[in-house]
């Protein structure tokens, strides 16, 4: 009898679990995150594999990091390090709706960062190089153009 009650109890819906919608923006927002993070992170990958072929090993995870922040020679990885936080802000912070101009705005500008190009330097030049050495960078850099919408 006593199972009989737990199934009937169970089976019932609960407030707890209902489901709670999930805002699009949001949606669009944490998908985009997460692929800039596979992204960078192949980017860095990559970018220390180059260094340590030029400077030598790079002995520990701490040292990795000062490179990553101090050191010019991972200075073109920044523009995607701040998109990431400004996208961490704008998903943590509660007091702050999403609004369409926001997504529109990263959206737009992930895009724009995100064209490598031969020509010039910077950050679009030192990615165009990263695609051309790294298969896990292309792979990375089409699964978040495949997320933005098409350039009309």
């Amino acid at each position: 009898m006593a199972t009989a009650c737990y199934t009937c109890v169970m089976a019932q819906p609960s407030e707890m679990t209902a489901l709670v919608p999930v805002d699009p923006r949001r949606q669009t927002l944490l998908k985009i995150r997460e692929g800039l993070v596979g992204l960078h992170g192949a980017l860095i990958v990559a970018e220390q594999l180059t260094y340590e072929g030029v400077n030598g090993p790079v002995e520990s995870v701490d040292t990795l990091l000062d490179l990553l922040q101090y050191n010019p020679w991972f200075t073109w990885l920044h523009p995607v390090s701040d998109v990431l936080v400004r996208l961490d802000y704008l998903l943590e912070d509660q007091t702050q709706e999403i609004s369409d101009e926001n997504v529109e705005h990263l959206l737009t500008e992930v895009n724009y960062l995100l064209h490598p190009t031969v020509e010039g330097d910077g950050f679009n030049r030192a990615y165009y190089e990263a695609l051309q050495r790294a298969p896990d960078v292309v792979l990375a850099h089409f699964r978040v153009k495949r997320l933005l919408p098409q350039a009309a």
